[in-house]
Order: C-alpha cells, then sequence, then structure tokens
C-alpha cells in the first residue's frame, strides 16, 4: 500500500506521531508520503515530540505542488490527516486547494479513495459541523480524536491507540488491536 500522511496544526501531536509509527510498522504500508504543514511543525515542536523515521517515509513540503501526491495518477491508496485541524476542514469541504495537504485530500476525494480525517477540536461550531458533513458526503471519513476507555488505558499513549487503531484500520491496514466484547450477562 501506498500512503499519504498528512500532519496540520491542530493540537495532538502524538496522534500524528504513533500514526506513523503503526504505519511504519505494518508490512503491508510499502509507502509513505509525508506532508507536514508549517503551524503542524510549530505544534511538534511545542508539544515535544517527533515524527518516526523510516526508510518507508518520503517527506513532501505543503508547497510542492508538483508531488506525485498532488496527482491521482500516482495511485496512492489511501490518506490519513493527523491531527486534522479545522482550517484544513474546512478548505478541503469547499474544495480550496491553496497547499498540497489540501490538494492531496481532494484527489483523495476525487478518485473515491480512502480519505480519514482525525479531527481535533472541541466543541465544535455550527460552521465545523457542516463542513464534516460536506467531507462525509463527498466520502471522506471523519474521525473525531475521542479516545475510548473501554481497554482501561493507564498511559497517554493508551489512550492515543484507541484512536489511532482505529484510522488506520480505515485506511484498509490489518492491525491486531483491543476489541470491545462487552460484559457477559450474570
Amino acid at each position: 500500500m501506498k500512503i499519504i500522511a498528512a500532519v496540520t496544526g491542530a493540537s495532538g501531536a502524538i496522534y500524528a506521531r504513533r500514526c506513523l509509527e503503526i504505519l511504519c510498522q505494518a508490512p503491508q504500508v510499502e509507502r509513505i508520503a509525508l506532508i507536514v504543514s508549517d503551524r503542524a511543525a510549530e505544534v511538534l515542536e511545542y508539544e515535544g515530540e517527533r515524527l518516526p523515521a523510516s526508510p518507508k517515509i518520503v517527506r513532501y513540503d505543503n508547497a510542492d505542488m508538483f508531488s506525485p501526491a498532488a496527482s491521482g495518477s500516482a495511485r496512492f491508496d489511501a490518506m490519513i490527516i493527523v491531527p486534522a485541524s479545522m482550517g484544513s476542514v474546512g478548505r478541503i469541504a469547499s474544495g480550496v486547494s491553496l497547499s498540497l495537504i489540501e490538494r492531496a485530500a481532494d484527489v483523495m476525494l476525487k478518485e473515491r479513495r480512502p480519505l480519514v480525517c482525525v479531527v481535533r477540536e472541541t466543541p465544535y461550531s455550527l460552521v465545523h459541523l457542516r463542513n464534516m458533513t460536506a467531507l462525509a458526503e463527498a466520502g471522506a471519513i471523519i474521525l473525531p480524536a475521542s479516545p475510548s476507555f473501554y481497554s482501561h488505558p493507564r498511559t497517554v499513549d493508551d489512550l492515543t491507540a484507541t484512536v489511532v487503531d482505529r484510522a488506520v484500520e480505515h485506511l484498509g491496514v490489518e492491525r491486531q488491536h483491543y476489541e470491545f466484547e462487552g460484559r457477559a450477562d450474570k
């Protein structure tokens, strides 16, 4: 699989780090096109996160509209935006492609390939909800960075994994993870 991973300037750089770690370890992922916005680079530094290095990762500048990720003929299998800022969501929802992240997302939608947006905002305004609805109607998967507690997470990384595991699964990457089975009736 060839995956595009984009990191925007929303808080939650830990989600980006964890996602890339999982994708780098996945045997079915052969290449990751990584795009980091300028604001995301600032947030990564501020939040004390470092993205992993791997031979699978090829990094592209967010201003490089001649990158393979800007064209449907490059045939990437899926894209994840993690975390997805509401500014990016809004521009993508309205078809405004001023950056490589936005253009690559536009390509995924037009080619009917999986686009997973791990949104990181709370609360949502009506504008946010309408933009996310527009993306969902266009075929994107909106996956809020809302951790679950069924697995009794003990660390922040455990909590992060409850979101990232679900997001990666929506890209089509098989991964062993916690599955909620409910309680047996007494």
